[in-house]
């Protein structure tokens, strides 16, 4: 069990353990050591450090670089940037770790770290245990003649916005589309932008102005009421909104309808597999929609179910050899193009293939219709066990409800003090009917 890493690295409130000056010296320490100790030779070993738009995010980098600095790693700094951007220049510097200081979607009083290897992968469970024990220990500056250096990296957004741009065809033009971005005055504020008015399009732009205080609030993927709104009144082709470090999106069709991370992994799917570009199956999660799966069954394409994370798609995806997956939430892992989820080129990925269908969004989408899915937040006071007796019997009584026709999930949320329940089929009544039941006997003992 680890104490400080959840499902996608560390996260917290600012200013309370572990998401402290001087926890995070300590963390760069331990992630230092931990992930170079295997170079050889006279390679000096490096790492690069990005950050979203949170007022915090100028003290961890400072304590991080410093606990980096004394155990002798060299330091690039970008700035605020996207996660995935983070992961394609550690791979294209070379540098052996990757270091996103966010919180992703998190309100902004919230912080922490996403942690990836030299190759662009998210570290696995062993690497991220073997820091935690580390973290505690006493910090040794090596001799000052190794200490690291820290340096600015100038061209790091411009790297990165030709990286997105290699994903889609040379001769892709967006000039009669109209696109309403929603940036959650988030990572993807100046990189996201740039990308679609250099592909031609006609940018409607919103939540794009950061203070340090304002990233998520009301904005982005986990708030599209205001992106269906000015869908609507721009009259635009779509919306696309990211979260705070853009490593996942939602999307919205010219009819104002929300698009879900099923939604968008099934468009992208459907278009690798028209093109003969489809290497193996397609990898979801235990939130998956029903009609995913029985989309890819129709079509034989194989499925494959993983855990909520998209730390554990892209582990599956790797471990079967196959390419595509996703989360309803809208991390989308597409391993031809990236070694990570990203927002930017999943949206890029999503308009090539309505351009090759010569399709609206809303239009694409009626070929497969999704299953009514409710899902309830409780939120955690008390530890509870979702393997207990008690839970397994409501679990049977709420799938018994839905006809046997219907699926249940119950889970904690890896980032978050909830219980999250979800109930899904074919009959909206009875779903929700099996979700309010399981929520009036999950709450008195929550």
């Amino acid at each position: 069990m680890k104490k400080f890493f959840g499902t996608d690295g560390i996260r917290g409130k600012t200013g309370e353990y572990p998401v402290t000056p001087d926890f995070f010296v300590k963390l760069g320490y331990a992630a230092g050591l931990v992930l170079t100790k295997n170079i050889k030779g006279n390679k000096k070993p490096s790492v690069v450090i990005g950050k979203d738009t949170r007022i915090s995010g100028y003290m961890l980098e400072s304590s991080l670089e410093a606990g980096l600095s004394s155990a002798g790693v060299d330091v690039y700094l970008t700035g605020p940037i996207p996660t995935p951007a983070i992961a394609f220049l550690t791979q294209s510097l070379n540098a052996d770790i990757g270091i996103m200081i966010t919180a992703s979607h998190n309100p902004y009083e919230d912080n922490g770290i996403k942690l990836f290897s030299s190759s662009g992968t998210k570290l696995s469970d062993e690497v991220e245990n073997e820091i935690e024990e580390m973290i505690e220990g006493e910090i040794k500056c090596v001799e000052p003649s190794k200490l690291g250096k820290a340096r600015r990296l100038d061209n790091a957004k411009a790297q990165y916005i030709e990286f997105c741009l290699t994903t889609i065809p040379n001769e892709m033009n967006l000039k009669n589309y109209k696109i309403v971005l929603d940036c959650a005055h988030g990572a993807t504020y100046q990189v996201a932008p740039e990308i679609f008015k250099f592909l031609g399009a006609d940018i409607v732009l919103m939540n794009h102005e950061p203070d340090g205080l304002n990233i998520n609030f009301n904005a982005g993927s986990t708030y599209p009421k205001s992106l269906i709104e000015n869908v609507k009144t721009h009259k635009a082709d779509l919306g696309i909104a990211f979260d705070g470090d853009g490593d996942r999106l939602i999307m919205v069709s010219e009819r104002g309808e929300l698009v879900d991370g099923d939604q968008i992994l099934y468009l992208i799917m459907d278009y690798y597999h028209n093109q003969n570009n489809l290497n193996g199956g397609i990898v979801g999660t235990l939130m998956t929609n029903l009609a995913l799966e029985e989309k890819c069954k129709s079509l034989d394409i194989p499925f494959a179910r993983t855990n909520v994370g998209d730390r554990y798609v892209s582990e599956m995806l790797r471990k079967n050899a196959w390419e595509v997956g996703g989360e309803n939430s809208g991390h989308i892992v597409l391993l031809n193009c990236h070694s990570t989820g990203d927002g930017i080129i999943s949206s890029l990925q999503v308009i090539s293939a309505l351009l090759a269908k010569r399709k609206k969004i809303s239009e694409a989408l009626k070929e497969m219709p999704l299953y009514p899915q409710v899902l309830i937040n409780i939120p955690l006071i008390n530890k509870i066990d979702i393997n207990s007796t008690y839970i397994q019997e409501i679990k049977l009584i709420a799938e018994e409800m839905m006809n046997g026709l219907g699926r249940v999930l119950i889970r904690a949320s890896g980032t978050q003090p909830l219980l999250r329940i979800m109930t899904e089929g074919p009959n909206k009544e009875l779903t929700e009917k099996a979700a309010n039941f399981l929520v009036e006997k999950i709450k008195p003992i929550s």
